[in-house]
């Protein structure tokens, strides 16, 4: 298997509500004939919205799984104040700010909201993994 990830799906509980909130991000969708679902591009990567019941019917597990899911997407800024303006763009989209940004033991500086389907992100600022200009993150040696 190569080492990449092509495609990141979030199962939501509202398609509508959730393409509104990645849309007041400033996220914008891409093929938008795809019906059922949203796609957006991100980076060399594709993001998708699913509706919950939808993805794991496709799947074949059981659609009634809740509580910490045991991951979180990050999106990491190219400055500490860029976090605290994220985390307020987020909460103004209708997320809920889960941790208020903070110095963290590693040297940078971070905080998390949950979308409104409870899905965690991290926004963070971290001075040992610089961003390209493309947005992606350079993994020191």
């Amino acid at each position: 298997m190569e080492q990449r990830v092509s495609l990141i799906s979030l199962a939501v509980a509202d398609l509508d509500r959730s393409v509104v909130f990645y849309e007041k991000l400033g996220w914008t969708r891409s093929f938008e004939a795809a019906e059922g679902i949203a796609f957006f591009q991100i980076g060399g990567l594709a993001f998708s919205l699913y509706p919950r019941d939808d993805m794991a019917r496709d799947i074949g597990i059981p659609a009634d799984g809740s509580g910490f899911e045991g991951f979180a997407l990050a999106h990491n800024t190219r400055s500490q104040n860029e976090v605290n303006a994220v985390l307020q763009e987020a909460e103004a989209a209708g997320g809920r700010i889960v941790r208020a940004a903070a110095d963290q033991f590693w040297g940078g500086y971070a905080g998390c909201f949950a979308d409104p389907d409870g899905h965690l992100w991290e926004v963070a600022w971290n001075p040992h993994f610089p961003i390209a200009e493309d947005g992606s993150i350079i993994l020191p040696a």
